[in-house]
């Protein structure tokens, strides 16, 4: 299945929205990366990461979060939402998941 990133922002509540759809490797990475690029510039509090039609993260992909965390800066809380087992089971391999709020559906905190 092919990549896709969705952007959305909404300043109003300062958070943007990444929609992820397909399989996050090292082909697609740096379409990931470009959405973040885009994210960053309108500041938010709140970087919301949509993954439940995503199938396949591999390590290209989560260096691609590792990007956006440290792109995002310590003010940006990131939300890992809906992630599919695999998906989750490779960030909390990491130990990624201790960085980012992980939610099987968005509740802002």
């Amino acid at each position: 299945m092919a990549f896709d990133a969705q952007l959305d922002t909404t300043s109003q509540s300062g958070t943007a929205i990444i929609t992820l759809t397909g399989q996050l490797d090292a082909a697609s990475a740096p379409v990931f990366r470009t959405a973040i690029e885009n994210a960053a510039g309108a500041h938010p509090s709140k970087l919301v990461l949509m993954m439940s039609a995503l199938d396949y993260m591999a390590s290209a992909g989560l260096r691609a979060l590792v990007f956006a965390k440290q792109k995002m800066g310590a003010s940006t809380d990131i939300y890992v939402i809906g992630a599919q087992e695999s998906v989750a089971e490779t960030i909390e391999m990491t130990g990624f998941h201790h960085s980012v709020v992980m939610q099987a559906e968005y509740q802002p905190a």
